[in-house]
């Protein structure tokens, strides 16, 4: 009997290798360094689009808490041939909500992405390339101070007036004491983005938002031989930018257990955090860690 369960878990383990997903994808760089990802998927008559910038929290200094973050917002707010309203052009070629231009902002990265129907790729293509390459000569003191209205209502309502959520963001204070990038998360304080002018964005733009220091994927229903010239029209003329490098700084040790007790007025129960910190985004073991962590601490069967 345990023979025959060894023999049938042997067929099982070596069924699940055999079928591990495979996504076939092509990767190539054009000659002002955008980095390329083509997936081809011919299942849906759609394509989606992601371009992500190698610029997040990471890149932030003292005073410009949330700084990625509300340049992520300004991108939203058009750019020279697109006009002022991304949204409206996804609009009149069919993208509805919840597949239309987004963005979101990490530690390490910035990306923006829509789902069009295939037909519709060029238009994507085209309003990405325009914000990429045509963005600085839209940016007025005007357009700045409505998204840092926006920035510093996200933080009351997501982060102030939920539950917890306060108390994670002490956690990266604690976890990364000044003059480390991450303090104060990626949302920053409401004094900082307040204080953030049109000069610094340029600068934050010209610095980061170069080809060369962006990848763009597509994934679904498109021919690589007819898309290929489509992303050299599109975004082959925008001139390179500054080598941004990959961000240095050290990874904070903590020398003892710290033990913190954050007030949370808008939380009805008490809650208990354990946090450890692990290894630099991007180490070779970050990996195993982020697998161990959903072990321990993921979901009701988990080992905590």
């Amino acid at each position: 009997m345990h023979h025959r369960l060894l023999v049938l878990g042997l067929l099982i383990a070596a069924s699940a290798r055999a079928s591990e997903p495979s996504i076939p994808f092509e990767k190539y760089q054009l000659p002002n360094g955008l980095t390329v990802i083509l997936s081809e998927d011919h299942r849906l008559p759609q394509v989606a689009v992601d371009i992500w910038y190698h610029v997040g929290a990471s890149r932030q200094t003292p005073g410009r808490s949330g700084f990625a973050h509300l340049f992520e917002h300004m991108m939203f707010s058009g750019a020279k041939h697109i006009g002022p309203e991304p949204f409206r052009i996804l609009e009149s070629i069919g993208t509805v909500a919840g597949s239309m231009d987004n963005g979101t902002t990490g530690f390490d990265r910035t990306n923006y992405f829509e789902t069009v129907a295939a037909n519709e790729l060029p238009t994507a293509l085209w309003l990405e390339s325009d914000r990429m390459g045509f963005l600085l000569e839209t940016l007025d003191p005007k357009k700045l101070a409505i998204q840092k209205d926006v920035v510093s209502n996200e933080r009351r309502q997501s982060i102030e007036n939920v539950p917890y959520a306060m108390a994670d963001l002490r956690t990266c204070d604690l976890l990364y004491p000044l003059p480390h990038p991450y303090f104060d998360c990626q949302i920053g304080t409401i004094e900082d983005i307040q204080a953030a002018t049109v000069e610094d964005l340029r600068s934050f733009f010209r610095q980061f938002y170069g080809p060369n220091n962006a990848s763009l994927a597509l994934v679904g229903d498109f021919d690589r031989r007819q898309i290929k010239p489509l992303i050299e029209k599109y975004f082959g003329p925008i001139p390179r930018g500054p080598e941004a490098g990959p961000p240095s700084f050290p990874q904070p040790k903590l020398s003892s257990v710290i033990r913190e007790r954050v007030d949370d007025k808008v939380a009805e129960l008490p809650a208990v955090t354990l946090v450890w910190n692990g290894v630099k985004p991007f180490d070779a073991d970050e990996a195993a860690g982020d697998v161990l962590a959903t072990i321990l601490g993921t979901g009701r069967t988990s080992r905590l």
